[in-house]
Parts: C-alpha cells; structure tokens; sequence
C-alpha cells in the first residue's frame, strides 16, 4: 500500500477530497485521460514506457523541467525496487509526486493574521485572472470565520474594476474604500488603511491593477503600494497574492515569473483549476517558481475557494487509480 492510499483512508477528509475530485474531472478525462491505459496495456517497464508518461505528463502542463525530473526520479525508484509490472507505477507516480511536492517541508496555506491589529492582504495578477472575483470570495469565507474585512478599489487604472468590486461588496457586506478612476492607487490604499484601524476592521483586501504591458511602469506602482502599506502598518507581516487563471497553462506559469520580479509574492491563488484540461500546471508552479499556492478555485459559486491541500489536489489527478 503506498502513501496515498494510506491518507485517502481518513474519512474526515473525504468531503474535500471528493470536492477536488469533481473539480479535478476535466483534466483526468483530458490530458491524463490515458495514464490509467497505458500502464494497464503496457507489458513491462522500459525506455517506451516512460516516454509514453513523459507525454502525458507534458501534456498536462506538468511543465518540461518539472516533468524530466520527475520521470528521472521514477526511473530510479524503479531501479532500485526493482519493479517489472507497469501496474505497480501507479502507486509510485502518486507517491512520488507527493514527495517532489513537499520537498522535506511543511506548506503552511493559511492566512498569516495579525493577532495584534489589522491584516492586509493584497492581491496581484494580470487582467482576467479573476483577481476581484477571488478577493469577493475570500472575505466572504473570512467573514465565515467571524472577522470583519474591508475592500480597498486600488485598480484605479479601469472603472469597470472599481465597480465590480463594489457589487462584490454589497454582495459580501463589506466597505469597498474606492476613489475616481485614475486616482494614485496608493491614495486608495492609505485612506483604505487609516480607515480600518479606526473603525478596526481585521482583514483588509487590496485590488491592483495587473498591466504587464509595461513591467517598469508595473514595477513601481507595486514598490509605491508596499510602501505605503509598510509606512502606515511597520512590523506588520502581510500577505501579497497573486492569482493566476488555471486555463492559461504555462502562460500563467510566465505571468508568475514575472510578478516574482517586482513584488514579494507570498502566495498564489489558482482560479478556474475546475475549468481545466492542464490542472498539472500546479506541480509546475511549486517546482519551477518555489511559491506555494494558498487557495485554488474549484467553481463559480461564492463558496468555491478552497484552502490548496496538496493531498487532495493529487487525489484529484489520480482518483481513477483509487476507484
């Protein structure tokens, strides 16, 4: 019995591990849609055989580097224990992964609260990630957990992000600090600030603008932003997430690298994994970027923002092992 097998025996996870399993769907019956047929059609285990799971796991957007290494590590695995039958890889690729994953290390995904005063959270990314959409389902589950959160409008760059934070506020009960389109952003975010600590607020979420036309430009309204927040809250430890749509593949993988450049990511958020053929983006983004992913969306209901839990996202790549 591997690892996996042993954890998918404790029943108390077994609600959010069916909840990754439904939003895993599309890339199993997709890009991993062979994985279970070829080791069962296979004879043995040789240089074909790998080449084989080398393709599918490029094509599920594992990533090349990623992908290389890991089959060099199944390779030897295999050496070592000495396995003939294709079968007996199914519980060493799941195994495996798991490892390459955690690298030794506990992921702690939660929110780092300020105990002592006001939390800010500010989220980055391009345009169309649903960067607004994530922070309204964030302070809904926030406010699940009793806190009260305010919403800061810092994408001053377009009305239409202003106003959409705003409906998600009605939506959540929550005050969005918001000022005329084209306005400093970082304006924004110190009225945004002053204003929490006075009415004592404990979450504040931040919107930015994601422009990667011009990454100088970029770079300097994020360093103008994390000073203000660093002026007017010192010492305070903040979280700066950057979020990242599923369906973009090793666009999104870029995107990451990007933002990595000009700011202090210190989690991600992975929307529409549900809407995905190529959900092995995730193992691309832990190897190749080293963030961890701190909430990943699994569909378009308000309660579809999960905590990332590395057990049940590979339980959803490889539920039909399991079956």
């Amino acid at each position: 019995m591997g690892i996996f097998q042993r954890l998918f025996n404790n029943k108390e996870k077994e609600l959010q591990r069916e909840k990754f399993k439904l939003g895993m769907a599309k890339t199993r019956s997709g890009s991993l849609a062979s994985l279970k047929d070829v080791l069962g059609s296979s004879g043995q285990i040789d240089s074909r055989l790998f080449d084989k799971l080398e393709e599918i796991f490029i094509t599920a957007d594992i990533g090349v580097d990623t992908v290389v290494k890991f089959i060099a590590l199944l390779r030897e695995e295999v050496r070592k224990q000495k396995l003939t039958d294709p079968k007996q890889l199914e519980n060493l690729i799941v195994d495996k992964l798991f490892e390459m994953y955690l690298k030794d290390e506990i992921i702690d995904t939660n929110i780092r609260y300020n105990e002592n005063g006001l939390t800010v959270i500010m989220f980055v990314g391009v345009n169309g990630t649903g960067k607004t959409t994530t922070i309204g389902k964030l302070a809904y589950k926030i406010k699940a957990e009793g806190k009260s959160v305010m919403m800061a409008a810092a994408d001053t760059f377009r009305a239409g992000a202003i106003n959409q934070l705003k409906i998600w506020g009605e939506r959540v009960g929550c005050h969005v600090v918001s000022k005329d389109p084209g306005s400093d952003p970082s304006s924004v975010i110190f009225d945004a600030i002053r204003e929490a600590k006075t009415t004592k607020t404990d979450v504040l979420l931040i919107d930015t603008a994601g422009r990667l036309q011009n990454k100088v430009n970029l770079m300097k309204e994020l360093e103008k932003m994390n000073r203000t927040i660093k002026r007017e809250l010192p010492d305070t430890l903040y979280e700066t997430y950057l979020v990242i749509d599923a369906t973009t593949g090793q666009n999104g993988l870029n995107q990451a690298k990007i933002f990595r450049e000009v700011t202090d990511v210190s989690g991600i958020v992975l929307t529409k994994l549900d809407g995905t053929a190529k959900g092995g983006i995730v193992l691309a983004i832990r190897e190749e970027i080293g963030i961890p992913i701190s909430f990943v969306g699994l569909g378009e209901k308000i309660t579809d923002l999960d905590h990332f839990d590395i057990e049940d996202y590979i339980y959803g790549l490889f539920a039909d092992f399991f079956d």
